[in-house]
């Protein structure tokens, strides 16, 4: 339930990954405001981490920064799709390793002052190899990284996503419970 009474909402873009509306709402002193809201929806996230400790990541080009980023594995739940089923499958399609284990970490919402995207984020153990099974318009090299090393990778500005910083540190200082 929205404390804020909304007396207006319409629908100003709908796309293939994005819809953006923009409610009109009545504040606390009786004044309206606009707020544009990009809908997205649930996303899964996954950190997947080797017996040696060491973190799969995957490098991709993100078109909204013109630039190749670092990255876990990701993707938008599907219809009739848990959040860990789809950390599942996009840890299967986009790095070809499958988990034995599955912890979740946290859930997460990167942009919420205006977006209602929340990404539950989990990490994977125990991987096995498999195949990859990548979207028709996805390229991505997997890279492997001591934890420390991808910890570093943060501090220097070579990873600056938000969901892979969070689980990074999430994974290295607050040890998922099994």
């Amino acid at each position: 339930m929205r404390p804020y009474e909304v007396t207006d909402s319409e629908i100003t873009y709908r796309g293939k990954i994005v819809d953006v509306i923009v409610d009109t709402i009545v504040l606390p002193n009786g004044r309206t405001a606009r707020r544009e809201i990009v809908l997205r929806g649930e996303a899964a996230a996954v950190l997947p981490v080797d017996s040696g400790g060491n973190v799969y990541l995957a490098r991709q080009y993100r078109h909204s920064l013109g630039q190749m980023t670092l990255e876990i594995p990701a993707g938008m739940v599907e219809t009739n799709e848990s959040p860990e089923e789809c950390a599942r499958r996009e840890l299967t399609e986009e790095t070809g390793l499958m988990a034995g284990r599955i912890i979740f970490m946290m859930k997460l919402h990167g942009a919420i002052g205006f977006s209602d995207e929340a990404i539950h984020i989990y990490a994977a153990e125990d991987l096995q190899k498999g195949d990859t099974d990548f979207d028709d318009e996805e390229f991505i090299t997997v890279e492997t990284y001591p934890l420390n090393e991808a910890i570093e990778l943060i501090r220097t500005g070579a990873i600056t996503d938000g969901k892979t910083s969070a689980a990074l540190y999430a994974y290295a200082y607050a040890k998922p419970q099994k």
